[in-house]
């Protein structure tokens, strides 16, 4: 691909805006929990095995996300949304009850961590499919860009350091803040105009045949398809690092609880800069071009952060560099889904690519968990960055061939 948008564009649907704001106070949520549960994790255990399996918990619902699309494009995608925010309200407002009175155990956090993450890939996928009925393909980049910055600053940089805030100053207070948050999201929602089912020819069919047909679109088109498979690799080599961050933060950098969640929102601010030129960098340098360089500057990045990142500055400086990379990635790779993939296939076949890419993620963090024990906690950003470089070096003739095929 050599563009994917000749101008940015910022003008968008006043309905898009009720989107935004229930993903603004909803990945707020997420994000404190981003903070809240690897703390908790750790006052129950100091096993890096055990607090990985939190992180596998929470990500392997993607390894379900092929079922998640047939729903997203049989069913109305705003309705969708409304009950993924309500079942995560329910599900944290027990957890916080559970806490409250002193009964928490690791093994419930487990069952949290599923829970969230099982209906934030129905909230994801139904919220990305409903993107180009409300905004039109013509202006993807600028709302996707602005949706993925959203995310970095809400989820990254803003909720991990008031979770961690909230958790020191009382354990159960963030979780019922979560509960404000996720309720607050489903009125946000419920302004959106409904719009109805994904318009779809021909007879209702199986679940099978329908995730079939999904997955053989992904399978026969290649620049979805390449987008997919590296970017899957890439979350297993990451994850590895990422699900054992709480203890390497502890251990390696000698942070506080407080400090972890500062950390983390540190690491968010190169996501913000990137969501936020996206669309004038891709408009730019074209979609080609932006995904080789994320492919080549991510792998040089997390092995400088494990050759060289022994205090806080020196990984935030490192990591902001690799999240601009990332968010620029994600804005291509998600706008090129939703530009190509028919309406009546977007939920399929968008949660056929999640369910590749993130569905690394739990399995990332299963070998994470193994390499930290065995070898120590600098060990997953070594290994994961040299298997990293390894996914480029195989990816990268695939992308200079990534002609035109909008």
């Amino acid at each position: 691909m050599t563009q994917t948008a000749t101008r940015p564009s910022t003008r968008l649907p006043g309905a898009f805006h009720n989107l935004w704001a229930a993903n603004l106070v909803s990945t707020l949520g997420d994000g404190m929990l981003l903070a809240v549960i690897p703390l908790m994790a750790k006052s129950l255990t100091a096993d890096p095995q055990l607090i990985a399996g939190v992180a596998t918990a929470g990500s392997a619902p993607w390894l379900l996300a092929l079922l998640g699309g047939v729903v997203v494009d049989r069913y109305d995608r705003r309705l969708l949304m409304t009950w993924a925010q309500i079942i995560q309200a329910l599900v944290v407002a027990v957890m916080a009850v559970v806490i409250t009175l002193g009964l928490g155990q690791l093994w419930m956090l487990y069952l949290l961590a599923f829970a969230i993450g099982a209906a934030e890939v129905l909230f994801t996928a139904a919220s990305q499919a409903f993107v180009p009925t409300l905004v039109g393909r013509e202006h993807l980049e600028a709302a996707n860009g602005r949706l993925i910055a959203t995310q970095q600053v809400s989820k990254q940089f803003l909720g991990p350091p008031l979770g961690a805030a909230l958790f020191a100053f009382a354990m159960p207070f963030p979780f019922w803040v979560n509960v404000a948050t996720f309720t607050l999201s489903v009125l946000l929602i419920s302004r959106i105009r409904r719009v109805g089912r994904p318009v779809r020819g021909g007879a209702p069919r199986s679940i099978p045949s329908e995730i079939g047909e999904g997955l053989r679109w992904l399978v026969r088109n290649r620049l979805p398809r390449v987008l997919t498979l590296s970017a899957g690799a890439g979350n297993f080599c990451e994850y590895m690092a990422l699900s054992v961050l709480v203890l390497f933060a502890s251990d390696v950098l000698g942070m506080s609880d407080s400090g972890f969640g500062l950390l983390l929102g540190a690491m968010a601010v190169g996501g913000v800069i990137g969501g936020l030129l996206s669309a004038r960098i891709v408009a730019w340098f074209g979609g080609r071009l932006v995904a080789i360089g994320a492919m080549t500057v991510c792998p040089l990045a997390w092995l400088a952060i494990g050759l060289w990142a022994r205090n806080p500055v020196t990984l935030v400086a490192l990591f902001t560099v690799f999240s601009i990379a990332i968010s620029l990635w994600s804005v291509v790779a998600l706008s090129v889904r939703q530009r190509l993939i028919p309406d009546e296939l977007l939920g399929r076949v968008t949660s056929a690519s999640r369910m590749l890419t993130f569905g690394a993620m739990p399995l990332g963090a299963l070998a994470g968990g193994f390499v930290a024990r065995q070898f120590g906690l600098i060990a997953p950003w070594i290994v994961g960055g040299l298997l990293s470089v390894a996914v480029t070096v195989l990816a990268l003739p695939a992308l200079v061939r990534w002609d035109e095929e909008e």
